[in-house]
């Protein structure tokens, strides 16, 4: 039998469709890619906008339409958050929630046992644990995502993730260990820690953030250690300290602002203000040597006025970040902000995202560019054809370099020489 994967959403999504498929490997499933004819095809769905669920309402429907004697299967966040919603998609064959990724294998041959439609959506319970969960590769990659925490307790005014993720839980500091050595044995290089709200990684328990990235960093085979999107207000003086200590952690900290506007971020229910934010991005950037701050930001939020926005934007340029996504904001019902309505035009949001995408972008071809006769260690992930390599940095530049020989896994030391933007790379030479 052959199974193929669809994924939308974030890297937890990505960790868990890898999750799943092992499963499914295991049992004797081949995976196959989702544009290859297959048995069944799963999506696993994000819902963190109205975008989000419209995607994958639209695959759902196009791969039952393309192969309607397939098994269509749907499953992540949207069915979590929405039920109704997910229920109503009559073209998918099995649905579950994302609780209950693990019964995956069990729905399906409820399914073939049947052939009756099988619906099973287990909700987010407070005091939930952590489900157990383990990989031991990443599609064939030397990089790995790995998910150490689920669940959120922020409860951002425009934030739909509490209902689709639940409360905050954390991998046991043992679980991970042995998910490293797995994972090391068989080949991954670099570790990158996830969850949903990871900088709550260890809330309640005596380990914290720290731990885990120095779990991953006593795997002698582990080259690099680097972390997933943080929460500012949870990234302490103890946690800088602790990380500055580690040698293969990666300065690259991929911080949610979400606006640069005091008025919003308090609308928003978000933890902290502009200045704590430079505050904690000048500290970053004082104890790593040579750090990247990427972030998220969002623009035409409830109430934001124009004025709002230029804060904003005047703010993102002050911290000069290395690189932002930029993104509209997208309604989401059951959320506080819900309740406020939707009140910046749609054709208003698209002109501030386009602005602030233009100045962002244009901070990342500086940065880009200061770093033309720099030396760079490299860790090269991928062969992109005619003697091209690509890699990343230690702060996740990317670069590409030509070779003669396979270096796939190798971190070389190279000189940048140019920028081609568009490609969003740095061109190295030896």
């Amino acid at each position: 039998m052959k199974a193929a994967f669809y994924t939308l959403g974030c890297k937890v999504n990505q960790y868990e469709t890898e999750y799943m498929a092992e499963l499914l490997k295991k049992a004797g499933f081949t995976i196959v890619s989702a544009n290859d004819e297959a048995d069944y095809y799963i999506i696993n769905s994000c819902t963190v906008t109205a975008t989000a669920d419209q995607k994958t309402r639209q695959n759902v429907r196009k791969y039952k339409r393309k192969h309607p004697n397939s098994t269509v299967i749907l499953t992540g966040c949207m069915p979590q958050a929405f039920p109704n919603e997910a229920n109503s998609l009559k073209e998918a064959d099995i649905i579950l929630s994302n609780k209950n990724n693990s019964d995956i294998l069990q729905l399906i041959n409820e399914y073939e046992a049947s052939k009756k439609r099988v619906i099973r959506i287990e909700k987010h319970q407070t005091g939930d644990e952590f489900t157990k969960c383990d990989i031991t590769s990443f599609s064939e990659r030397i990089r790995a995502f790995v998910k150490i925490e689920d669940g959120c307790d922020r409860f951002c005014s425009y934030c739909i993730i509490p209902m689709s993720r639940g409360r905050v839980r954390s991998k046991e500091p043992d679980d991970l260990r042995q998910e490293i050595d797995k994972l090391a044995k068989n080949g991954i290089k670099e570790i990158v820690l996830v969850g949903i709200n990871l900088s709550s990684y260890g809330k309640g328990s005596d380990y914290n953030i720290v731990d885990a990235v120095r779990i991953c960093a006593e795997n002698e085979s582990i080259m690099r250690v680097r972390l997933g999107s943080l929460e500012p207000d949870h990234i302490t003086d103890d946690i800088i300290a602790g990380l500055s200590k580690i040698s293969k952690f990666c300065p690259q900290f991929h911080i949610s602002l979400q606006s640069g506007c005091d008025k919003t971020l308090k609308n928003m229910n978000r933890h902290y203000s502009s200045k704590e934010y430079l505050d904690l991005c000048n500290k970053l950037r004082t104890a790593f040597c040579d750090t990247t701050i990427t972030t998220d930001v969002m623009v035409g939020f409830n109430d934001e006025t124009g004025e709002d926005f230029l804060d904003s934007l005047a703010f993102v340029n002050k911290v000069k970040f290395e690189k932002v996504h930029v993104f509209p904001y997208s309604q989401r019902e059951g959320t506080a902000a819900s309740r406020k309505g939707d009140n910046v035009p749609k054709a208003e949001k698209e002109k501030r995202a386009a602005i602030m995408i233009d100045s962002t972008n244009k901070l990342r071809y500086e940065y880009f560019n200061s770093l033309i006769g720099s030396r760079q260690s490299v860790l090269f992930e991928s062969y992109e054809g005619n003697g091209i390599y690509k890699g990343y940095t230690r702060n996740y530049v990317p670069v590409q370099y030509e070779y003669n020989r396979d270096i796939i896994g190798k971190e070389i030391e190279v000189t940048i020489d140019s920028v081609s933007m568009d490609n969003d790379v740095c061109i190295a030479t030896s």
